[in-house]
C-alpha cells in the first residue's frame, strides 16, 4: 500500500513498493493533498493491474537540468522562439523541477504548479506555453526511454480569455499625440501607421526605405527580412510571423504624406528608428511611450509630461485589433481584411482562388481616409499643445 510523508519544509513524497519488492518513491509534491492523491492513485492502478509497480521503473536515472541541456542541443526552431524556449526554462522549469530527476515529475504536481504559476500573476497564455515547453521536453524524455511516459496528461481548464481592448480612430490619435510628447514625433507617427494599417510590431520596426514605396502608396513585408526580432539582447532581420504574413499594404493617402514628412526627418535605413537613429525595441517603447500614452501617468508623481488617460490596457497589439474592427464595421469582406492583415483564411478553396478586386482595396483606402478625417475633426485642436505635431492637416 502506498503512502505519503513529508520530505521538506514544504515538500511531500509517496512511498510504495516496486515488483522486486524494493521501496519506490515519488517526490516533488507542494502539499499533502497532492501527496495524498498520488498514494490514492498508485493503489488503484495496483489494484487494477494486479501489479506492485504502481509507477516507471527507473531505467536510468538523470536530472531534469541535464536532460534540458541535452533537448535544446537537439531541437530545430527559429530562433526567436529557441529564445522564449530558453527564458521560459531558466526561469520558471529549471527552478522548480531543475535539480530533481525526469522520473520525479508528477502529472498532477505539475499542474498544481502550472495553478500557482497563474495565482502569482502570470498571464494564462505564459503558463500555457510554459506547460506545453514542458510536456514536450517530457514527453522527448520518453521517446528516448528516460520515461516509461509522459508524465504530464492534458487536462482542461475554463478559461475566459482577455478581451483585447481596441481603441476608436480618434482614440487612436490621441494616444499618438501622448506618444509624440511623450518620445518624439517618431512614437506618434508609428502609433499612427500601426492603427491605420494592422501592421505588426516587428514587422514596422523592421520596415526598411527600400521596402517603403510612398509613390506607389504601399509598403512591402518581405517574406526573409520583413519582421525585426529580439532575440535575448540581439536585435536582427528575419522572416514575419507567418508565410501570409508576407504581403504588400496599400496607404490611404493621409498616411502616404505623413510617412513621407516622417522619412525627411532622418537618414536611418529603417523607417522608423528612436530619435538617437537607434532601432526600436519593445521593451522601451512600451515603458517611454505606449504605456503612459495609452494609462495616463497621473499616478506618478513629476513625470517629465504631465498625460491623461485615452484608453486604458491598450496595447501596440491592440491598434492591429482595432484596425480589424473598424473594417469589420466598414463592411469589409473577409478576404480582404485577411489579404491586408497577413491573415490565413480558414478555407483552403477560399485561400487558393481569393483575390482582392481593386474595388475592394479601393473602398478600404476611402474607409481609412475618412476615419482619419473623422478623428481630426472629433479631436479640432484639443491636443497637447493646441495643433497636431508632425501630422498632416485635415484637408
Amino acid at each position: 500500500m502506498a503512502y505519503w510523508e513529508r520530505s521538506g519544509p514544504n515538500s511531500w513524497r509517496v512511498r510504495y513498493v516496486r515488483e522486486d519488492g524494493s521501496l519506490g518513491s515519488s517526490s516533488g509534491f507542494g502539499t499533502e493533498d497532492e501527496a495524498k492523491a498520488e498514494a490514492h492513485r498508485i493503489d488503484n492502478l495496483h489494484r487494477s493491474t494486479a501489479t506492485t509497480t504502481p509507477a516507471p521503473d527507473k531505467r536510468r536515472s538523470m536530472a531534469v537540468n541535464d536532460w534540458i541541456d541535452r533537448w535544446f542541443g537537439g531541437i530545430d526552431v527559429a530562433p526567436t522562439t529557441l529564445a522564449q524556449y530558453e527564458s521560459l526554462t531558466r526561469n520558471h522549469i529549471r527552478p522548480r523541477w531543475g535539480t530533481g530527476d525526469l522520473t520525479d515529475v508528477g502529472n498532477l504536481a505539475a499542474h498544481t504548479w502550472a495553478a500557482e504559476l497563474r495565482a502569482r500573476g502570470l498571464a494564462h497564455g505564459t503558463a500555457k506555453t510554459i506547460m506545453k515547453v514542458f510536456t514536450m521536453i517530457l514527453a522527448d524524455a520518453a521517446d528516448e526511454d528516460l520515461l516509461d511516459h509522459n508524465p504530464i496528461r492534458p487536462r482542461r481548464r475554463d478559461h475566459r480569455a482577455r478581451e483585447i481592448v481596441w481603441a476608436e480612430p480618434h482614440q487612436a490619435l490621441r494616444v499618438a499625440l501622448q506618444a509624440v510628447s511623450l518620445a518624439g514625433a517618431w512614437a506618434g507617427v508609428l502609433d499612427i501607421t500601426a492603427a491605420w494599417t494592422g501592421a505588426r510590431w516587428g514587422e514596422l520596426a523592421g520596415l526598411r526605405r527600400v521596402n517603403t514605396h510612398l509613390d506607389d502608396g504601399c509598403f512591402v513585408i518581405d517574406p526573409d527580412f520583413g519582421a525585426l526580432h529580439e532575440i535575448g539582447r540581439t536585435l536582427q532581420l528575419g522572416p514575419p510571423k507567418t508565410a501570409e504574413s508576407a504581403r504588400t499594404v496599400t496607404l490611404p493617402p493621409f498616411l502616404v504624406e505623413l510617412l513621407r514628412r516622417h522619412l525627411d526627418t532622418h537618414d536611418h535605413p529603417h523607417v522608423f528608428v528612436t530619435e538617437h537613429n537607434a532601432l526600436l525595441r519593445r521593451s522601451n517603447f512600451s515603458r517611454r511611450a505606449m504605456r503612459p500614452a495609452a494609462d495616463g501617468n497621473l499616478h506618478s508623481t513629476s513625470p517629465r509630461v504631465r498625460v491623461h488617460p485615452v484608453k486604458p490596457g491598450l496595447t501596440f497589439h491592440g491598434f492591429r485589433h482595432s484596425h480589424n474592427t473598424w473594417l469589420i464595421a466598414d463592411g469589409i469582406p473577409d478576404v480582404g481584411r485577411a489579404f491586408r492583415l497577413g491573415h490565413k483564411l480558414p478555407d483552403k478553396i477560399q485561400q487558393i482562388y481569393a483575390h482582392v478586386a481593386p474595388e475592394v482595396e479601393r473602398r478600404i483606402l476611402d474607409t481609412l481616409q475618412q476615419r482619419w478625417l473623422d478623428a481630426l475633426a472629433t479631436l479640432g485642436t484639443a491636443t497637447p499643445n493646441g495643433s497636431l505635431p508632425a501630422l498632416p492637416s485635415a484637408s
